[in-house]
């Protein structure tokens, strides 16, 4: 039947006899019935007719959007080219110009595309608004991605004053200050209130911001609505009730977009060599981008199935996990980028677990368990979590056959001082807060002989943080900044500095491991959060407690001392990681690997008694609106004493003016807060 439609339509285009509308219509005809090319075809041929045309560039746009979806790049943008030459204001066409161009590595010529499209739009129109907004949208992240912060800013800011409730943005907007250490990070536009913004932070920007984890359970249930709302989501392959096979291997899967050269997928691939084929059989269904490096390849050669679901929807995905039979699946993801939240909405497993890839619960009805340790997550603070907590000796796997350059440079070939006590935190910059650098700063001011060295974020960045370092009574010379060079080789300079000063609240963690591993002590603050607690894991792990700090006065008297009357501890130190390193919980993966497997068994075990744990999700929106209440620019909540006091108190308020049921964290269905006085109350 499609091959009579086609020929029908060619015969009408040559003879000048089929309007744009029937030629759109059979176009999509052809595609529906799986073929595309012949909708190509027909394109190329009525544009061949119709040179003159009016809506000529209509027809070049959607021959585009097909030659793109046959894998003819080139001819897709040549298409686009030729619909902006038609109609240069056709802001969809600058749009998908933009995006090829960025997909093939041309991203200046991309930026250019955008920003040509945003100078075009100057019509008032409900429509060039839109157009307008996503090419905004597109400059930022690129510029984000490349980055150039301060004109991903810039960007993000216009697009916020032509819609100020757009979620996204406002996610990229949190994500970019904190990315250029921009203090206070919620300083916003004049149309959106504080709390607006930051109950609309990204989960992930919500770690790095504040040590708040009820504000982060409340911020991460309301991104799992926005994500994946009831009404989009398809039952089809949902298996909560399948059952499992007792009578073979335990089917584990996991899903992620980092088993590359990334931090996750560097501390994988040893626990993937490591694990028992016998106990499970392993299925990876990778939704990164495409990778064929060493971690990669590594993790290829040892999973027994690997499935490439980038390019497939979240019901095709969920479709390829459900038809594999999943008994576990690990979210290796959680809430970061590249995330398919909307798979794991679909329940293609009996059992959802999250794990490694994001520091936090995932505040999502469908992860049943989280793992972790007793360190991350000791028993007095599982109420901060939706999922039920189980625990390994150390939640983080590493890798034993890390790969580091032979040659260790010199102090000198690096740009350190050779007679001053390096300090370093290889960070990423939105992990810096100015509660964290106002420590490092005091540290460096009680000790002068000494240099702070960090990771070469970009020159406004760098420049930001000197400037504020010279304000505060420290020379911001004293800030040395290291560029980003190939792990192998970053490694082999580990060594070159004395002692690693964590951030809180969102502090190191493969970073962490790195430095252990190399024989760098690590200093760190716990804090109450998963991200502020993995830190101080990792060093109990690698055998030296001594280091973790429980406030921040302790964090920088062992900081000063370290770098003076206690600089012979800090040798033990360095020589006990590195005779430790064969035998510690850090770094014994096959340990690791073999509690992982027993967990899951406890997992197959409670579902199969009907004892399944179920997320708890009540009153998480009033959490959230507590959280977000706080001014955590002003008050740093992770030291104060008072925090659950604080939130049970503001808990009470509001079971005052509408009652709450018990939720199993902090309310427990009472008022626990006398009711506000009357004002005769407060005159008596």
């Amino acid at each position: 039947m499609s091959q009579i439609n086609f020929a029908a339509a060619l015969q009408k285009i040559t003879t000048g006899e089929l309007p744009i509308g029937e030629l759109i219509a059979a176009a999509q005809a052809l595609t529906q019935a799986g073929q595309p090319d012949q909708a190509r075809q027909l394109y190329q041929v009525w544009i061949a007719m119709n040179a003159e045309h009016p809506l000529l560039f209509i027809a070049h746009f959607n021959c585009s959007t097909l030659m793109q979806a046959l894998g003819d790049a080139a001819g897709g943008e040549i298409a686009l080219r030729s619909a902006l030459a038609a109609s240069p204001d056709f802001a969809p066409a600058r749009i998908n110009l933009g995006s090829a161009l960025e997909r093939r590595g041309a991203v200046k010529e991309a930026l250019a595309e955008w920003q040509t499209g945003v100078e075009r739009l100057a019509a008032v129109t409900g429509d060039a608004v839109d157009y307008k907004v996503t090419l905004l949208k597109q400059i930022s992240r690129v510029m984000g991605d490349n980055q150039m912060h301060e004109a991903s800013e810039t960007a993000l800011l216009q697009a916020l004053d032509l819609n100020p409730e757009q979620r996204d943005v406002l996610e990229q907007y949190g994500a970019v200050r904190l990315a250029q250490c921009k203090w206070p990070i919620a300083q916003i536009s004049p149309k959106i209130s504080r709390r607006s913004f930051i109950s609309r932070f990204h989960p992930l920007s919500a770690c790095a911001y504040a040590d708040d984890p009820l504000m982060h359970l409340g911020v991460a249930k309301r991104y799992v609505e926005a994500l994946t709302p009831i009404e989009g989501i398809n039952t089809r392959f949902d298996r909560r009730d399948a059952g499992i096979e007792t009578n073979r291997r335990l089917r584990i899967g996991y899903v992620s977009s980092d088993l590359r050269s990334h931090a996750v997928g560097y501390l994988m691939a040893n626990l993937f060599e490591s694990h028992d084929p016998n106990v499970i059989e392993v299925f990876v269904y990778y939704c990164g981008i495409p990778a064929d490096d060493v971690i990669n390849q590594r993790v290829k050669a040892v999973a027994e199935h690997w499935t490439d679901i980038r390019a497939m929807s979240d019901d095709e995905a969920a479709g390829a996990i459900a038809g594999d039979g999943i008994d576990i699946l690990v979210d290796v993801n959680g809430h970061t980028r590249e995330a398919r939240l909307g798979v794991f909405a679909r329940r293609p497993a009996p059992i959802i677990v999250n794990w490694l890839g994001y520091p936090g619960t995932m505040g999502s009805p469908y992860h049943h368990y989280i793992i972790a340790d007793e360190n991350v997550i000791p028993p007095e603070m599982e109420h901060y979590y939706s999922e039920r907590v189980l625990r390994l000796p150390c939640y983080q796997p590493n890798d034993r056959r890390r790969i580091v350059d032979p040659t260790t440079p010199t102090r000198a070939e690096i740009g350190l001082p050779d007679d001053a006590f390096v300090f370093c935190s290889f960070n990423a910059a939105h992990k810096i807060t100015r509660y964290s650098f106002d420590r490092w700063l005091e540290i460096l001011r009680q000790t002068p002989n000494s240099v702070l060295w960090l990771l070469d974020y970009n020159g406004e960045t760098n420049a930001r943080l000197r400037a504020c370092a010279s304000t505060n009574g420290v020379d911001g010379e004293r800030l040395i900044f290291a560029p980003k060079i190939a792990n192998p080789r970053h490694l082999a300079r580990y060594p070159l500095a004395d002692l690693f000063l964590d951030t809180v609240p969102y502090g190191a963690h493969t970073t962490a491991s790195d430095a252990l591993w190399m024989g760098v002590p690590v200093l760190t603050l716990m804090g109450r959060s998963f991200a502020s607690r993995v830190c101080g894991s990792l060093v109990r792990s690698a055998g030296l407690p001594e280091l973790v700090c429980d406030m921040p006065e302790e964090f920088v008297a062992r900081g000063i001392a370290l770098a003076g009357p206690d600089r012979l501890s800090l040798r033990a130190y360095r020589e006990r990681l590195i005779a430790g390193r064969d035998t510690c919980t850090l770094f014994d993966t096959p340990l690791l690997a073999r509690k992982l497997e027993a967990l899951y068994v406890t997992m197959r075990d409670e579902y199969l008694a009907g004892a399944l744990p179920q997320p708890n999700l009540a009153n998480l929106d009033s959490y959230l609106e507590i959280g977000v209440g706080h001014d955590h620019d002003a008050i740093e909540i992770g030291v104060l004493a008072e925090y659950r006091s604080l939130y049970r108190a503001e808990l009470a308020k509001r079971h005052y003016q509408r009652p709450m049921q018990a939720d199993g964290r902090l309310w427990d269905g009472e008022e626990i807060a006398a009711r506000p006085a009357t004002r005769i109350e407060r005159a008596a």
